[in-house]
């Protein structure tokens, strides 16, 4: 039975085991109860195929050979372990990890723990509250793929602001004039730079041609920054490292340089990979219209949103998933608005850069972003908030299939008298 039906069935009698899964590195446990509360399987089982598969024919001996009929609640969403149980048939319940520690709190009060009885925890409650949750849906091939290249280029892009910091503090210590020189350490002419005069006495030694050969090479010969790097470069040698410092850590300087020049070429190549599976994707012209987003976020988007429509009937439940919606504390008189910590963080950071890079392409987010500082809202909240109101129209956009018209979201907004387009 699909347990996303809506049939006047109790969740109790739905399934035939509520099972709680804690997975490590290395080995699993799970605890498995029936309707009633009564627990009828135990089991911790080793990361192996032979441990998988002892678990599988667990399950179909206590549900039998339809394992649609054993639900399984794990702290988590995605992971090998997810994937094998829903490879297995299993209905996958995931349990935030704050609600997690709540339920095992009420069956141990004292502050015990174990891996036991996390997973008694998971999945008793998956007995008594589960017709509540959300039942995990496994997206289509290409957008999970699409989704794991897109985490793993941010992944990258992380490493690499590593290493230019690394790379900055090494020339700090022995070539202060090529920090002066060049302002932006991402681009392949510093890297270029660093190998080609490693050290201010070589910059010295290779002359005044040689020097200016490489910015014209490079693409440096802009007159408002030309003659200014060539006056660094000539005085290059007179405010530098000691000997000993020089040596060593100009070998780091060309070695961090080499590291980056290759990862930036796997970053070309992840892009070129995310670029093509965007492109056979139904709804990239549904996130390929969104201003702002361009080449990169588009695809960051689409693939944290994914394809089921069903994930997020309306629109607060993608702001809330994104964190651009606040939580409400009330109590009597006591009224507290709070930054929402629990949610996606990798939607969460892709929203806030789209929010920002809108601006320039819309005359109503940049009134919209206006209107908050105005107001007294700091430069990240009022990029959320405008998230938030971004949102709100990628929900339609996606639920109905269609492309970001910016002359019908005019008027709509002048229609609904909306003071974003007012005067003033």
């Amino acid at each position: 039975m699909d347990p996303n039906t809506k049939e006047d069935v109790p969740f109790q009698k739905q399934y035939q085991l509520f099972a709680g899964f804690d997975w490590a590195s290395d080995h699993h446990d799970v605890v498995a109860v029936d309707g009633a509360g009564r627990i009828v399987l135990e089991l911790t089982f080793d990361d192996t195929a032979e441990g998988w598969a002892k678990l599988r024919q667990d399950f179909i001996d206590g549900a039998g050979p339809d394992l649609s009929r054993v639900a399984v609640s794990v702290e988590t969403r995605n992971g090998p372990a997810v994937e094998r149980l829903l490879d297995m048939g299993c209905r996958v319940y995931p349990i935030n990890p704050k609600a997690a520690q709540r339920y095992r709190e009420r069956k141990a009060p004292v502050g015990g723990k174990c891996d036991r009885l996390d997973a008694l925890s998971f999945g008793d409650a998956l007995r008594t509250d589960g017709h509540a949750w959300q039942c995990l849906r496994p997206d289509d091939p290409l957008t999970q793929e699409l989704r794991i290249l897109c985490r793993d280029e941010i992944q990258l892009i992380q490493q690499r602001t590593a290493l230019v910091t690394q790379l900055r503090a090494a020339l700090h210590e022995y070539y202060p004039a090529a920090l002066e020189a060049f302002d932006d350490w991402v681009s392949v002419s510093s890297w270029a730079f660093v190998e080609a005069f490693p050290t201010p006495g070589a910059l010295a030694k290779a002359g005044k041609r040689r020097r200016e050969n490489f910015l014209h090479v490079h693409r440096l010969s802009r007159p408002e920054t030309y003659q200014k790097r060539l006056e660094i470069f000539a005085r290059a040698d007179r405010f530098c490292g000691s000997p000993a410092v020089t040596s060593a850590k100009s070998r780091l300087a060309v070695a961090l340089a080499g590291q980056l020049r290759l990862l930036e070429k796997q970053l070309q190549e992840y892009r070129k990979a995310i670029e093509a599976l965007f492109a056979q994707h139904p709804d990239q012209d549904v996130f390929g219209s969104l201003p702002g987003a361009g080449v990169k976020l588009a695809p960051r988007l689409l693939s944290e949103f994914g394809q089921d429509r069903d994930r997020f009937p309306d629109p607060q439940s993608i702001q809330c998933y994104s964190g651009t919606a606040p939580i409400t504390k009330q109590s009597g008189k006591s009224l507290l608005v709070l930054f929402r910590r629990g949610c996606n963080k990798h939607l969460r950071a892709t929203v806030h850069h789209w929010a920002n890079l809108s601006r320039e392409k819309c005359v109503w987010a940049e009134a919209y972003y206006q209107h908050k500082r105005k107001h007294g809202k700091s430069h990240a909240c009022a990029l959320r908030c405008l998230g938030q109101r971004w949102l709100k129209i990628l929900w339609k956009m996606w639920q109905t299939g269609t492309r970001y018209d910016e002359a019908l979201h005019t008027r709509n907004q002048v229609k609904h008298g909306s003071w974003v387009v007012q005067p003033g």
